[in-house]
């Protein structure tokens, strides 16, 4: 059974442009990362968003407990900032030489329910691992981390970790576990949409498709892939990108339209 199933190719995963989406990726561009609201209203201007759908989107973060707000200045809050540091590491994760070995996770709690069954099968799947059949997860052993230690805590006494090498060739199982070549096209459908946009809307929304499909790259070895992978020319784009952003708000914070 595959998972990490990758975006439909021809939508590439698009979703409609939000306001609450654009000010928290303007404020991760801030260095501290909050504004005061004349300038958020200047910097979402080019993404259509007007001044009074702004107003309403951060009260909302603010009830939500999203953005803290002071004297008129928005910030993220300490819960958004973790999460963005652990989405960072997520696109571009550490790995390690891989000599053959395979992380394997066996479920072994018995009695969950469908609800806790599903969030299960998230947290593993968020662990870039693969279901070889149903509780038994695996992936080769190149990321740069203990399997046990990264769990989440919800995960300790659910599962058991183990580490195997699997008799049938590796570069067979990974094609079975994962979807490489569709992963591979939706790619390079993004790549080719990012190249041609040049609407900051069409833009934003064509990078937010591009970070939830590097969450779902399985990271493996260079070995296991196919040839002319695109994931680090993606990991490229998405950072230039996101060095626009981050000039654009320096802009704006330094008086300068951007």
């Amino acid at each position: 059974m595959r998972r990490n199933v990758a975006e439909d190719a021809g939508e590439a995963g698009l979703r409609p442009l939000s306001a609450r989406s654009v000010v928290l990726s303007l404020l991760l561009g801030a260095d501290p990362p909050e504004l005061p609201v004349k300038d958020l209203v200047r910097l979402v201007e080019p993404f259509g968003i007007g001044g009074s759908t702004l107003r309403a989107a951060l009260s909302r973060m603010v009830a939500a407990g999203d953005l803290r707000r002071a004297d008129g200045v928005h910030g993220l809050s300490d819960r958004l900032l973790e999460r963005r540091r652990r989405q960072d590491e997520a696109v571009h994760p550490r790995t390690r030489a891989w000599h053959g070995d395979w992380e394997t996770v066996v479920i072994t709690a018995t009695g969950r329910g469908p609800a806790e069954r599903a969030d299960l099968r998230a947290r593993l799947t968020d662990l870039r691992l693969a279901e070889l059949r149903e509780g038994v997860w695996l992936r080769p052993a190149n990321l740069d981390r203990r399997l046990p230690a990264v769990l989440p805590a919800a995960l300790a006494d659910a599962v058991r970790c183990l580490t195997a090498r699997p008799e049938e060739p590796a570069r067979e199982l990974a094609a079975s576990l994962w979807p490489l070549e569709e992963w591979a096209a939706t790619a390079r459908t993004l790549l080719g949409r990012a190249a041609r946009a040049e609407d900051p809307a069409d833009r934003f929304t064509t990078y937010a498709a591009v970070v939830r499909h590097l969450l779902a790259d399985p990271v493996l070895p260079t070995v296991l892939l196919p040839a002319d992978w695109p994931g680090a020319r993606l990991r490229t784009a998405y950072d230039g990108y996101r060095r626009e952003l981050t000039d654009s708000v320096r802009g704006v914070s330094a008086g300068r339209v951007p």
